[in-house]
């Protein structure tokens, strides 16, 4: 392919990807994401004249002494925050048995979550990574940023495969120093993670996506099958027909759903799964309004 059909191709992608999230945020996400994450405080906005009903504890003495008419003072929410989307690109990412993959699962919650910040005139920044730190955009505001965003979501290829969470999260508390709203985007395939998840959510507002796709819990019948591990690159031949083998598979997950839950919990994480069968939009929304 070209370099000039394969830039076509990309604006394309970035197009369709703007209209469905951005379409999404504004109809849906907007009103709930403002709930859901509460600004800094209250700052100064102006002084007026007292009216009946005004808060006494809202007098500017000051203004009050100097005109001989009692004046209050008037605060707006001081609204601007800091959005770290923090997507896995990993490579399991590249796994999906129903509607999408892993990967286009991510790019879109984080499309949607980003152009839902902007809306809030918040700044939205990026990191990605696998095993290692691989790209990071600095928060910035504007639907131009939140476009570039897009594209390194839908085009960028990791130089590494495995996952390390911990690192991830050491790293955004090294480069974000003030309070932010953490987006944490993963399906959480790493170990020894807690702490980190304690102290990055102690730092800033932690939220954990955790992806998932049903065949990475129940193993359909399809005899001998060769498995590679996308993010090792090891591969074995299994039996997918034994009963045996399908409930051993079933039950490993079914332990690593448990070990995940409970570090999320232990961390006060808020979180929710979503799925390549079910897509993010329900748990996404379900999340922000336990959060209102």
């Amino acid at each position: 392919m070209s370099t000039v059909q394969h830039t076509k191709d990309l604006i394309k992608k970035v197009r369709r990807i703007e209209l469905k999230t951005r379409g999404l945020s504004d109809h849906i996400f907007s009103g709930e994401y403002h709930s859901a994450f509460k600004g800094r405080g209250m700052a100064f906005s102006e002084v007026r004249e007292y009216v009946p009903g005004d808060e006494v504890r809202t007098i500017d003495w000051n203004v009050t002494a100097r005109t001989g008419k009692p004046h209050i003072k008037i605060f707006d929410e001081e609204r601007e925050l800091t959005v770290v989307l923090m997507a896995d690109v990993s490579g399991s990412g590249e796994f999906g048995t129903e509607n999408q993959l892993k990967r286009e699962l991510i790019t879109e919650a984080c499309a949607t979550i980003a152009f839902s910040a902007i809306k809030n005139n918040d700044k939205v920044g990026l990191i990605l990574f696998s095993d290692q730190v691989e790209l990071f955009i600095p928060p910035k505001k504007g639907r131009g940023h939140i476009l570039r965003i897009v594209r390194e979501l839908l085009e960028f290829r990791a130089k590494h495969k495995g996952t390390n969470v911990v690192g991830a999260l050491k790293y955004l508390n090294s480069v974000i120093k003030k309070r932010s709203i953490a987006f944490l985007i993963s399906d959480l395939m790493d170990e020894g993670y807690d702490d980190a998840l304690k102290i990055a959510n102690r730092k800033h507002d932690l939220v954990v996506l955790r992806t998932t796709d049903p065949r990475e819990q129940d193993m359909p019948a399809m005899g001998l099958v060769q498995f590679t591990d996308p993010e090792t690159g090891t591969s074995r031949w299994v039996n997918t027909s034994s009963k045996k083998i399908q409930l051993h598979y079933r039950a490993a997950a079914l332990k690593l759903q448990a070990r995940t839950r409970d570090a999320l919990r232990r961390a006060g994480v808020d979180y929710a799964v979503i799925s390549t069968r079910e897509g993010y939009v329900r748990p996404l929304m379900n999340l922000f309004r336990q959060r209102d």
